[in-house]
């Protein structure tokens, strides 16, 4: 093992060469950790890890495409190697697909319904990439005084807010893909703390906002860096800190 100290803080954040991920990844190093830029995309990763370095962080590149297994137990085992635990978990890494429910020119034909391929497509990143990834890593988390694991979701995800047909989010049109996703990664998130509540990991859920990002085509009012804030503040409880929870800049959110 590398003689990284192991006082030093150790955190992966998944999707962290731009967007949320990436402005996650500055605060947690400007904090002083030792932050590893997961991406499917070796020499993005290099160019954000040297760029995070440039202003003073520790970090380093970690090839990860969260759908290929044998390329996250490959992670797992170069970040056991260099540093021989983990303390922070961020699964960022997420996909949008189209995922409206029948499209909208359909009218004077039974509409079809929404590409399966491409519904199971946005789950295999953002449900089952997240459980592909965690139990990778738990045995690493396991290894740090007061390990976290923080899932990024979306407001879309709240059954509360999206069934109000007077909601904020009324407006939306229906999605078979992403915002399902990220209700299973609500759920997928509870199930995860329930179980590891006992061994003082702390797993929760925050939600950006409406964010200045490639996935809604920077349509968003919010910067990365505003959005990382909810994160970061996750990712730093303290050992009464919640667990299970679904929060918000400003708060818990309802299911």
């Amino acid at each position: 093992m590398n003689e990284h100290s192991t006082q030093q803080k150790v955190a992966l954040v998944t999707g962290a060469n731009k967007g949320i991920g990436r402005a996650t990844a500055e605060q947690l190093a400007a904090l002083g950790m030792t932050v590893l830029i997961g991406t499917r995309n070796r020499q993005r990763g290099e160019e954000a890890a040297a760029a995070l370095r440039r202003a003073g962080g520790d970090a380093y590149a970690v090839t990860l495409d969260v759908t290929d297994a044998a390329g996250v137990r490959e992670a797992a085992k170069w970040i056991e190697d260099r540093f021989g635990h983990l303390d922070v978990l961020v699964n960022n890494a997420g996909i949008s697909g189209s995922g409206q429910v029948s499209p909208e020119d359909a009218v004077d034909q039974i509409p079809s319904i929404v590409d399966l391929e491409m519904v199971r497509a946005v789950f295999e990143t953002n449900v089952f990439g997240v459980i592909s990834v965690t139990n990778a890593m738990l045995p690493l988390l396991r290894h740090s005084p007061a390990p976290r694991i923080v899932n990024l979701s979306s407001g879309v995800a709240s059954l509360t807010i999206a069934g109000d047909p007077n909601g904020p989010l009324a407006g939306l049109p229906a999605s078979a893909a992403y915002a399902p996703s990220k209700t299973a990664l609500n759920a997928l998130t509870v199930q995860y703390a329930n179980e590891l509540r006992k061994d003082g990991i702390l797993v929760n859920l925050a939600d950006p906002g409406y964010v200045d990002t490639d996935i809604n085509n920077h349509q968003g009012y919010l910067t990365p860096a505003q959005a990382a804030a909810v994160v970061v503040r996750l990712t730093t409880l303290g050992e009464d800190g919640p667990t299970g929870g679904f929060f918000n800049q400003d708060g818990p959110l309802p299911w």
